[in-house]
């Protein structure tokens, strides 16, 4: 047969009384030895548990690697790498390649709703400071003088009359004063943007 242990309340952390809840003095003291972990400021961090989980000990963005005889901590690629989800391609930053680009390369993502709103989200992190919201080149970097160079509209004749695979190269590779930006927008995203360009362009 089996038997119930039973249970003394005074052993237990708390009771529990009507709606309310006595603590254990144990409990208590706990409660009061924690309290000044937790008054952390610049003068008084208190404790850290698992540093390794707070402080990176990789090297911080732009500071020295003393590993390295050019104490730089920004290294090169390896030669012959490639990295995940970048799709190489055979150009230069020129205008020739970029006419030869508009030959050669054809959007591969489909026309689909999904995929343009997926091309207007990267277009608004990335292209509307400097195009606008409109892509008319009236982006908040020019009209708020921050930057002295007028952004190309991207809804004139010219651009409109571009093929898709001439936009792609000037993403990816930048054009007169733009810089670029195939290391930043992943392959697939750059193609989306240009369908949500096209987009634009037929807005009145």
């Amino acid at each position: 047969m089996h038997i119930k242990p039973h249970i003394n309340p005074m052993k237990m952390p708390f009771l529990r009384m009507g709606k309310r809840c006595i603590l254990h003095p144990l409990v208590w003291l706990l409660f009061a030895e924690l309290m000044p972990a937790c008054d952390r400021d610049n003068n008084h961090p208190g404790y850290t548990y698992f540093p390794d989980m707070t402080y990176s000990r990789a090297y911080e963005s732009y500071s020295e690697n003393p590993n390295f005889t050019d104490h730089s901590g920004f290294r090169e690629p390896v030669e012959g790498t490639v990295p995940r989800g970048y799709a190489p391609l055979p150009y230069t930053k020129d205008l020739e390649d970029r006419d030869r680009a508009g030959r050669e390369q054809f959007n591969p993502v489909a026309s689909t709703d999904a995929n343009r709103l997926r091309g207007k989200v990267v277009f608004e992190r990335i292209c509307l400071q400097c195009h606008g919201l409109k892509g008319d080149g009236q982006g908040y970097l020019y009209t708020s003088t921050l930057y002295p160079f007028p952004p190309a509209s991207l809804i004139n004749e010219k651009v409109k009359a571009l093929p898709d695979g001439a936009l792609f190269h000037t993403i990816t590779y930048g054009f007169g004063v733009m810089g670029a930006h195939g290391g930043i927008v992943p392959t697939e995203d750059r193609w989306k943007i240009i369908l949500y360009l096209r987009h634009l362009q037929t807005q009145p």
